[in-house]
């Protein structure tokens, strides 16, 4: 994966499990995306955060987390913010 690839994972969804503090879209918690928005954050960070981020979703989450982070690098936008610009 290039420096250009490291996108942030935000899919859009932005809902915090009650329980765990993983947002129910990319499986961040608050912390980690404070951390993503600090300009100085390393390559190697995000890089090493998407992979917890794969390993914390499962099922239907994950696939559709991988789903909409794979065509926000294509297009630029989340499958949810592409279905709002289609309306």
């Amino acid at each position: 994966m290039s420096d250009f690839d490291i996108i942030s994972p935000c899919i859009n969804v932005c809902k915090w499990d009650p329980i765990t503090g993983y947002c129910y879209g990319c499986g961040r918690t608050q912390k980690e995306k404070n951390i993503w928005r600090d300009e100085n954050t390393s390559i190697e960070w995000k890089t090493k955060n998407l992979s917890d981020i794969e390993q914390r979703l499962n099922g239907w989450q994950k696939t559709a987390f991988q789903e909409s982070y794979k065509s926000k690098k294509v297009t630029g936008n989340s499958l949810i913010k592409e279905r709002k610009l289609a309306q």
